[in-house]
């Protein structure tokens, strides 16, 4: 079923089951009468074009994201991984009437819903320039992609669903957040991550729907009480944030007994464009197309074009301008498309690197290294990791002595942890080009060396 928008979408989760449980974070346990009350509450009190949340995971953070939907104003989720810099440049743009930082559940009556063709969402995501861009999403394009998604991975109704992935980010709202809402499930949130924590929760809470990473799959893997945790009630697991290494994938399901679908997609399209589904998938492709999308490969790039695509970013017309071509989304992403119509990414345009599910664009730690008083130049490349998919390695030629310890904490002063290198060089002369520009070649050799 499609619903105009997910806050319609949890309206009607309220009405068909107002005494069911909809959240569950420790001890703390809303029923979907309660959920939508908050949300009310909160959008009530609310007044704004724009208002944005900087919170961890909670029970108030899906009430604070979802009240200011349902006020009518347009949610941006910041990171509160974020140093002051971080957060400072995204207000800057954004120019939110207000940040959230804590939110009081107050009960409140019920309200005119929001118009789908307004902007719901302002997602901010990195930028190959080292500056966020705001990705302005509408409520109908958030919406239809759930049930774009839907189509080719049906979740039953109450389904159980872990959420351990972070609620600012795209594919915890997508698969978590809105998809519980949307089956009139449980959401069963996890304040931080820790293993340990994520296995008995598996446990006590009879989890049915396991969203993923990598990284999580990887790190549950290593630890002890993995093999003595009962799997059973899970039947379904997803694999997003970073490309899921086949060997991984065959542990896994060998290990937990439940298939791993793994899809495609990017803060841009709502996120969702392809996915393994229900009705076939192929180990190492990330599915076929969403219903009403499209994908084609030019020149080695995939491109998309779909209801889910956003309306452009904000602030900056060229570069809305040269992501959105004669309706089709630029993903920056390199691919092929089998005879069956699987999409199989093959690397990426952009100069991205994904730390750990993260996205990472070198420019931006570039410029933080080179703001160091004793830095002269610098240059970060990412290389694989087993852990984290990728990590970023950094070169640094310097203007005055200085220890490798020195800069690593000033990048902890001005970056995300995992932004923050894993490995600092430093060299005579970074390596140029015949015409004098930095050439990074080299240097992912002198890694892999």
């Amino acid at each position: 079923m499609s619903h105009p928008t997910v806050v319609h979408m949890l309206a009607a989760a309220a009405a068909a089951r107002p005494d069911g449980e909809a959240l569950v974070c420790g001890e703390r346990r809303v029923t979907y009468g309660e959920y939508l009350a908050y949300v009310f509450g909160v959008a009530r009190e609310l007044k704004g074009e724009r208002i944005a949340t900087l919170l961890p995971n909670s029970i108030e953070t899906c009430v604070a994201m979802l009240g200011v939907m349902a006020s009518g104003a347009q949610l941006v989720p910041l990171n509160p991984l974020y140093t002051k810099r971080e957060i400072d440049e995204i207000v800057a743009d954004a120019q939110p009437s207000a940040v959230l930082r804590e939110v009081a559940l107050s009960k409140g009556g019920h309200r005119e819903l929001p118009n789908p063709d307004s902007l719901a969402l302002l997602q901010y995501t990195g930028g190959t320039t080292g500056k966020a861009k705001g990705v302005n999403l509408t409520h109908r394009s958030i919406a239809i992609n759930v049930a774009q998604r839907e189509t080719l991975l049906a979740t039953a109704m109450g389904e159980r669903i872990l959420c351990v992935m972070p609620l600012f980010h795209s594919y915890a709202m997508a698969m978590g957040l809105f998809l519980a809402a949307n089956c009139r499930g449980t959401l069963v949130i996890l304040e931080r991550y820790h293993p340990e924590e994520v296995l008995r929760i598996i446990n006590e809470e009879k989890i049915t729907i396991f969203p993923g990473s990598p990284t999580l799959f990887t790190g549950l893997m290593a630890h002890p009480d993995f093999s003595k945790t009962d799997w059973s009630s899970v039947h379904t697991c997803f694999s997003g944030s970073a490309a899921l290494p086949e060997e991984t994938l065959k542990r896994w399901e060998a290990a937990v007994g439940a298939p791993v679908y793994e899809g495609y997609g990017q803060t841009e399209a709502g996120p969702v464009l392809t996915f393994n589904s229900h009705f076939g998938k192929k180990v190492g492709s990330v599915g076929k197309p969403v219903p009403l999308t499209e994908i084609r490969i030019e020149e080695g790039e995939v491109l998309a074009r779909g209801p889910q695509v956003m309306q452009g970013y904000r602030n900056r017309p060229q570069e809305t301008a040269e992501a959105l071509k004669d309706g089709w989304l630029h993903t920056g992403d390199m691919g092929e498309v089998d005879e069956e119509g699987f999409l199989y990414i093959r690397g990426r345009k952009k100069d991205m690197v994904i730390v750990g599910g993260y996205n990472v664009y070198p420019r931006e730690v570039e410029e933080v290294l080179a703001s160091h008083p004793a830095v002269a130049e610098a240059a970060v490349v990412g290389g694989p990791d087993a852990y984290r998919g990728e990590i970023l390695h950094a070169y640094v030629a310097l203007r005055a002595p200085v220890d490798v310890a020195f800069i690593l904490d000033y990048c902890k002063e001005r970056l995300a942890h995992y932004k923050i290198p894993a490995t600092l060089e430093i060299l005579d002369a970074l390596p140029k080009t015949s015409v004098g520009k930095l050439d990074k070649l080299p240097l992912k050799a002198l890694w892999k060396s």
